[in-house]
C-alpha cells in the first residue's frame, strides 16, 4: 500500500516522464546537420558564413542559420544564373533562423550571409546534385 504522502510525488512523475521522453527524442531528430535530419547549418557572423557543408541532393533544402555577429544578417540561396532561389531576412544578433527551400535542378548554386544586411555580402559556392532515382 501506498502512503498519502507518497502519492503526489509519484503523480508528479508519472505526468513528467512523457514530457521528458518527448523532449528527448525532439532533441535527437531536430538538431544539427545530421545526415538524418538533412538539415545545414549556418553559421553567420560579421566577416564570415560558414555551412556545415556545402552540397545536397535536389528536392527540399532546410538551413538553420545562426547570426554569432554583432550586426542583423540575412541568408540568401542564388540559383546558377544569379537569381535569388530563397532568403531569409532579419536574423538579429544571438537568434536563429530556419530557411525551407524545394531546388529543383542540380547544378552550382551560391549562398551569402550579408552582414548589416548590405552588399553582395559573403558567398559561397554550394552544389545541388540530380535526385538518385532508384
Amino acid at each position: 500500500m501506498t502512503s498519502p504522502l507518497n502519492r503526489p510525488a509519484a503523480t508528479a512523475l508519472l505526468a513528467v516522464a512523457p514530457l521528458v521522453l518527448l523532449t528527448a527524442c525532439a532533441e535527437k531528430s531536430g538538431g544539427g546537420d545530421d545526415a538524418k535530419s538533412g538539415m545545414i547549418t549556418v553559421r553567420a557572423d560579421d566577416d564570415a558564413c560558414k555551412l556545415s557543408r556545402t552540397t545536397a541532393t535536389a528536392g527540399s533544402v532546410t538551413f538553420k542559420i545562426t547570426n554569432q555577429g554583432g550586426r542583423i544578417t540575412e541568408f540568401y540561396l542564388y540559383s546558377p544564373d544569379g537569381k535569388v532561389v530563397s532568403e531569409v531576412e532579419g536574423i538579429g544578433p544571438g537568434t536563429s533562423r530556419t530557411m525551407a527551400v524545394k531546388v529543383a535542378k542540380a547544378g552550382k548554386y551560391a549562398t551569402a550571409c550579408k552582414p548589416g544586411m548590405v552588399g553582395n555580402g559573403i558567398r559561397g559556392e554550394f552544389t545541388v546534385t540530380a535526385k538518385r532515382h532508384g
